[in-house]
């Protein structure tokens, strides 16, 4: 089954990180990524550009309307994800606690919707 992790930082936890925690960080992010490459378990992921770059679409009145910025304000922001297959939620939460994000925010973990081809 296809999860996809949702990589939420806490823009609080990560203001006062030094240069050198940011490049580790960034060389366990290449690392993880490695490994469920290696694993076999990867299927996609991506980083994300900070939550200011973010464009919004809405439908209003029957017209497209756009914000700048993200949907909503939150304390976290979506700064990535991964899709990776895993033989069930269990082997996902041992997925999730090893990705780097997790010491900066949270992981959310969703299954993936298969939809059947004809």
């Amino acid at each position: 089954m296809q999860y996809m992790f949702l990589i939420y930082t806490d823009p609080q936890l990560i203001a006062g990180v030094q240069q050198a925690d940011a490049d580790a960080t960034m060389a366990a992010y290449f690392a993880f990524d490695s490994e469920v490459r290696q694993k076999g378990v990867h299927v996609s992921g991506e980083g994300l550009q900070p939550p200011m770059t973010a464009t919004t679409v809405r439908q209003s009145g029957g017209k497209l309307v756009t914000t700048d910025g993200p949907f909503a304000e939150t304390k976290e922001f979506l700064g990535g994800y991964y899709i990776l297959e895993c033989k069930d939620l269990d082997e996902a939460v041992e997925w999730a606690g090893k990705i780097p994000g997790v010491k900066y925010g949270s992981i959310e973990i969703r299954p993936v919707m298969i939809y059947p081809t004809e």
